[in-house]
């Protein structure tokens, strides 16, 4: 349960105590929010967690630039036990901020409109909490990576050898889910979020003269039927859950009004709630795509971008999450289905067991990747007593 030394009026941690940390915590997601950075390019971002750690949550041991700008935390207990790690993402979205306010982006077309700015300052909190008073056994680590959007991130971070030094026994996340009641707890054992890969798909005919379009090759009519054809695949492939193929851009030619177009591409995100089944769309895709291709005599390229495992929860875990979330005395839902958006916090729960749950951000909040989202800072109390008594639960009993 939640400790009496952080959150009970008139204990070591009072009222004004607490105020204090969330009053930190508040500036730190503004200030993150302000120098808002794109995947992989997290330097100031990391600098800034850097600053605020030291400062405020000095760990026993700091990891630096793991997997690029990632960063790592660790906080011992007293005694032998388990390692348990809570991840946050450092990287903001290529989005213009739509919405004025004080702390709004300094760099255009660049803003944390996923809520990442607000992740972190809760596991910032956590650090706080556990500066104060480390665990009883075992220890805590808290990981700061790069590139979540691109599903980069999570990959580097496994196979950078730093991370062999860190090796958790368990690992936690949470994001925050516009459309639900603020501080609601979501969770969900088995899929939570769901596999998926973009693809780029390069059509090369020949161009000609506009006045002779017989003379050369479009791929125009192509273009259309894999267009027509891509949304239709999921419906028409054997799988056992939720999948979808969504077209996301098209360009055919180039804006030359006397060119007949020579080239096309199409862009297309592919998701499924299991691994084996995107793998079995994206060879559904590969049939159609070159069928189209051949049937009007054109070259084909696929190129496969930005792959995100299915994230899977352990059920155990859930369980801690729920647990956890309940002497928190917030709501708990649990899910039948899995969020059709990916995460690539998957890659850690496939090699560890853990989970992620969702954190309501109201439900009249700005869908997330919105130019007029902005993470409500009411939520980080509701996140951070959470993952501290999940850390409670696992360590201190």
């Amino acid at each position: 349960m939640i400790r009496d030394t952080y959150w009970t009026p008139g204990s070591a941690m009072t009222k004004g105590r607490t105020d204090d940390i969330f009053g930190l915590l508040a500036a730190l997601r503004r200030n993150l929010h302000r120098h808002a950075e794109l995947s992989g390019q997290e330097v100031d971002t990391q600098a800034l967690i850097l600053e605020f750690i030291l400062r405020h949550a000095p760990a026993a041991e700091t990891v630096t630039d793991l997997g690029g700008t990632g960063l790592a935390f660790c906080y011992p207990g007293r005694l032998e036990g388990p390692t348990v790690m809570f991840r946050a993402e450092l990287d903001a979205l290529p989005i213009h901020e739509a919405t004025p306010m004080q702390h709004r982006s300094l760099k255009p077309g660049v803003s944390h409109k996923c809520g990442h700015d607000g992740h972190m300052s809760i596991l910032a909190g956590l650090g706080m909490l556990l500066h104060r008073q480390p665990p009883r056994r075992g220890r805590v680590i808290l990981l700061f990576q790069p590139a979540e959007e691109t599903g980069e991130g999570a990959s580097r971070i496994i196979h950078d050898p730093k991370f062999e030094g860190l090796s958790p026994d368990l690992v936690f996340a949470l994001h925050n889910i516009p459309g639900h009641r603020a501080g609601k707890i979501l969770v969900k054992s088995g899929a939570f979020t769901c596999a998926s890969v973009g693809m780029r798909v390069r059509l090369s005919g020949r161009s000609a003269h506009a006045s002779h379009p017989e003379q050369g090759l479009s791929p125009a009519a192509a273009m259309c039927d894999i267009m027509r054809l891509l949304p239709t695949l999921p419906a028409a492939t054997e799988t056992e859950g939720f999948s979808l193929v969504t077209l996301v851009h098209v360009c055919l030619g180039e804006e030359a009004f006397g060119t007949a177009p020579g080239n096309a591409r199409i862009l297309a995100t592919l998701r499924a709630e299991k691994n084996e089944d995107l793998e079995r769309l994206k060879d559904r895709v590969l049939e159609t795509v070159c069928r189209c291709a051949r049937e009007d005599h054109l070259e084909w390229t696929v190129d496969w971008k930005e792959y995100f495992a299915a994230g899977v929860n352990d059920t155990t875990a859930v369980q801690t999450i729920s647990l956890a979330a309940a002497e928190s005395g917030l709501e708990v839902v649990w899910l039948t289905e899995p969020f059709r958006w990916s995460e690539d916090f998957g890659q850690f729960s496939s090699k560890t067991p853990g989970a992620m749950f969702a954190l309501g951000a109201g439900e009249e909040a700005a869908p997330l990747h919105s130019p007029n989202y902005d993470f409500p800072e009411t939520l980080i109390e509701p996140g951070l007593k959470v993952f501290w008594n999940i850390v409670d639960r696992l360590l201190n009993g």
